[in-house]
């Protein structure tokens, strides 16, 4: 069998079998160019079992365009919370107001346009275009190269954007006339439950007939792919400040900066413990006493004073390129008049005695020092400025120093309103659940 008889058994076995076995999936029961757009952001490096609950809730707050183009972004940022990713929320409520303003609310149906929406790459608007107005376009994900690699065998590396060119001329010969939407999830679905990367079910594959890489046993060896760089590891110290007085059974959090890593999510207060490990090195944890003393300086430098207990958990959170070890301390606001001084001092000693033994000052990834008292910058900082408040008449927000962070105690009450990456919300959530309660005893 040739090439051409190749690729026609491919896309009729194909499409033949996606019509059986196709699955009931909450974007598919429309034809709604919107519902296919937001699935298709959502399943970017999500699983779709992980999908379909938070599609659901997302549409059915943000129902259209529109909807999404004038929701607050805090209550967007609320809808994805612990999906992953951020700026893919963002982005997507960026590319609703270029709808709205550019295009009169309507998803646009030329290439160009489509691509021109914000967070839009090639195989989403390959996808768009395809799945919602069934246009012959490619759409190329991980999934479609590991089948293509596989059926055809195909030696290129994957990571190679040569190599994703070459994938998508494939790709867009193999769709047959009038059924681009069809073919394109029918290509999707086979890497999905079929063609899957370690364990692929070759025997229920239905062009396995004509698969070049089964037939040489080359199955388990493709798609030829360059291993991705290792998260880095960082050890950060997490502070779960529990508020005293008027802020009695209140927590403290913080709001992340404008832009970079989950801008402007909320935040336990923590800092970067110790220079990076190196990447395939996971990073020691940093003992109790200069760990608990370099968190009060951290937090003192923001404006706050508190003292730190102990040690409460040790938790884990994965990005693509870093990995944050953290380990999160209960601890108690203190008055900011006799107690500050004394916490900066425990601060500066425990620290500098640690401190003594390294020769390099870390920077973390969105360029702040990780110790508090690392430069004479820093020292400068140890001095409160006249404007802002002791925590003892502390208002509900509060502006920090340092990167003027924005700061705000709050109850469990808070949590339905707030956004906060995942890991943070498991953190909050176990605190106000009681699960820290025996930690320092």
């Amino acid at each position: 069998m040739g090439l051409i008889e190749q690729k026609q058994h491919f896309s009729v076995n194909l499409l033949d079998w996606y019509m059986i076995n196709r699955r009931d999936l909450p974007w598919r029961r429309h034809n709604n160019p919107y519902f296919t757009w937001v699935s298709e952001i959502m399943l970017q490096q999500t699983r779709v079992d992980t999908v379909i609950p938070y599609f659901n809730r997302f549409i059915g707050n943000f129902p259209t365009v529109q909807a999404l183009a004038e929701a607050p972004e805090e209550d967007v940022l609320k809808n994805w919370e612990g999906l992953g990713y951020y700026s893919r929320a963002r982005n997507l409520q960026a590319a609703a107001r270029q709808v709205m303003e550019l295009h009169g609310g309507e998803i646009p149906q030329d290439k160009q346009a489509v691509f021109a929406l914000k967070g839009v790459g090639p195989y989403t608007a390959g996808a768009i275009l395809s799945i919602a107005f069934n246009q012959p376009q490619p759409a190329v994900d991980g999934n479609v190269m590991r089948v293509l690699s596989r059926y055809f065998l195909i030696d290129e590396d994957i990571m190679k954007g040569s190599t994703r060119v070459l994938m998508e001329e494939l790709a867009g010969e193999l769709i047959p006339e009038g059924r681009a939407r069809d073919f394109n999830q029918a290509l999707m679905e086979l890497g999905a439950l079929v063609c899957t990367p370690k364990a692929p079910h070759c025997l229920t594959c239905p062009v396995m007939e004509q698969c070049s890489g089964r037939i040489a046993g080359r199955e388990l060896t493709l798609p030829v792919k360059t291993k991705a760089k290792p998260p880095r590891p960082e050890q950060r110290l997490v502070a779960i400040v529990e508020g005293r007085g008027a802020h009695r059974g209140r927590v403290l959090v913080r709001q992340r900066p404008e832009s970079g890593l989950l801008a402007r999510m909320w935040e336990l207060p923590h800092v970067l413990a110790e220079p990076p490990a190196k990447a395939s090195k996971k990073a020691a944890p940093l003992a109790d006493e200069p760990a608990m003393a370099l968190l009060a300086g951290s937090l003192w430098a923001e404006g706050f004073a508190a003292r730190p207990e102990g040690l409460a958990t040790h938790a884990e959170h994965v990005f693509s390129h870093i990995v944050w070890q953290l380990q999160v301390y209960k601890c108690t606001e203190q008055s900011q008049s006799s107690e500050l001084p004394l916490i900066a001092a425990e601060a500066r000693a425990a620290y500098d005695a640690q401190a003594a033994t390294k020769d390099t000052v870390a920077t973390d990834p969105d360029g702040q020092s990780a110790s508090a008292f690392s430069t004479s910058d820093q020292a400068e900082r140890r001095t409160l400025p006249d404007d802002v408040d002791v925590l003892d008449n502390a208002p509900q927000i509060h502006i920090g120093k340092g990167d003027q962070l924005t700061y705000r105690w709050i109850g469990p009450e808070d949590m339905d309103k707030m956004a906060f990456p995942n890991i943070f919300l498991k953190l909050l959530s176990s605190y106000f659940a009681g699960v820290y309660d025996d930690s320092n005893e």
